[in-house]
């Protein structure tokens, strides 16, 4: 089975909502589904239920526990901040090489469709020498890069494609998120996006279940 590296184009825009909706979609279809965000700040273990491992635990048909999410995400920081951050807040490191060992463990399990979420953007620090996307590059895994559709989201999306194609890294889709209150339309966004990205584009509505559902499949199929 195949594996993916969900990233986004910053923090907050709907990556664990992507990836929940594809683990809940395959889940669905009988399809075994693992699912793994490795990195994760601003962890409340007396708060997990709404935490991000859960809410993929769930999708992928698997009771969201605090053994569960440590397994799904191994490396914890307390503080909501980027994870080199987070990490020297509580006097530790984060273990780059344990990270990249723990997806590489995760995705010779063929078994099952795998994904990995990754945290904030494609560019947010790990340790203070490399990013996600250093990461991403590591692994060598296909990107499914999440996007919103606020206001200057074309350039920002622009911009971490050109990046992700500077290390030679395959982008399987771009999915966009449809964001609240955005003073642009999701169509608009859309349209712009194909003409430029010159990669698979698939657009998620928010308050339209059945549209998004349908916009779901087909990136399901995709991929």
């Amino acid at each position: 089975m195949r594996a993916f590296f969900v990233t986004a184009t910053g923090t907050e825009i709907g990556k664990t909502f992507i990836a929940a909706a594809l683990a809940r979609h395959f889940t669905a279809k009988g399809q075994a589904v693992n699912v793994l965000k490795p990195v994760l700040t601003g962890f409340d273990p007396k708060d997990f239920a709404g935490s991000d491992p859960a809410l993929l635990l769930k999708a992928a048909g698997r009771e969201p526990s605090l053994a569960e999410i440590e397994c799904v995400s191994p490396f914890r920081f307390k503080a909501p901040l980027a994870p080199n951050l987070a990490a020297e807040r509580e006097g530790r490191r984060v273990d780059f090489n344990a990270i990249v060992k723990c997806c590489e463990d995760a995705a010779r399990a063929r078994d099952a469709f795998l994904l990995i979420e990754g945290i904030g953007g494609l560019m947010v620090p790990l340790d203070n020498e490399r990013t996600v996307l250093d990461l991403i590059e590591k692994l060598g895994l296909p990107i499914i890069l999440v996007t919103g559709s606020y206001l200057g989201t074309i350039s920002h999306t622009l911009t971490a494609i050109e990046v992700a194609k500077t290390r030679k890294l395959e982008i399987a889709a771009l999915v966009i998120s449809e964001s609240e209150g955005s003073t642009v339309t999701l169509g608009g966004t859309a349209a712009t996006l194909r003409k430029f990205a010159q990669v698979p584009v698939y657009s998620v509505p928010r308050n339209d279940q059945a549209a998004a559902m349908k916009a779901i499949a087909q990136l399901a199929e995709g991929l």
